[in-house]
């Protein structure tokens, strides 16, 4: 009878659904805690509040979470940010999760400060990890943009990106963090129309 048990034991795995939802930024100690790298905050923040460990693994840094009956892969690549795709590429192909079900969350210069928005599909918007993606696996997946905003002089968008939260920033960012981990969570659940109807306010 045990190979009934390990062959029921299987098609239970089997059966759950799984998502990958990715964070983008850069690895090393100089870009931590900066603007481009918010992205990677989030799924931080999922991981701790879910008391999931982080492992080094092929292209990036991965932990996994479980929420509502969903299996949840979340993934740090360590390809560098304008390298996204292939990190994306090689987890869903490794893990068999197709493109309805990833979620990349990254920084916007075109938002707000604060804002966020999360959609269905769509263009790069001028970011490089996006852009990336879009070229390796098409652009027919959830991302979620965090506003940045754009309080740069001219020439200054790269110093402003990599750059350090303000003080006024930082009193917010932690508010922004979280709500941008229970969009990813909800997307999960109930699906991209669902949580773009609750949280792009």
């Amino acid at each position: 009878m045990w190979f009934l048990k390990w062959f029921s034991k299987q098609d239970s795995q089997d059966n759950i659904m799984k998502y990958l939802i990715c964070g983008l930024g850069n690895m090393g100690a100089d870009y931590d805690h900066t603007r481009h790298n918010i992205g990677f905050d989030v799924v931080d923040y999922l991981a701790h509040q879910n008391n999931a460990k982080w492992k080094h693994e092929t292209l990036g840094d991965i932990a996994q979470i479980k929420h509502k009956g969903r299996s949840i892969i979340l993934l740090k690549p360590s390809t560098f940010m304008n390298r996204s795709g292939k990190a994306v590429n090689y987890w869903m192909q490794k893990e068999k999760i197709p493109k309805e079900r990833v979620l990349i969350i990254v920084d916007d210069l075109n938002i707000d400060f604060g804002k966020i928005r999360i959609r269905g599909k769509g263009s790069d918007g001028g970011h490089n990890g996006l852009k990336d993606i879009n070229q390796t696996i098409g652009n027919q997946y959830a991302r979620l943009r965090i506003g940045i905003g754009n309080s740069f002089g001219k020439g200054r968008q790269v110093n402003f990106v990599l750059g350090k939260w303000t003080n006024a920033e930082k009193e917010q960012l932690q508010e922004i963090i979280s709500t941008s981990g229970e969009a990813s969570l909800s997307f999960a659940s109930i699906g991209v129309q669902h949580t773009m109807s609750q949280f792009n306010r």
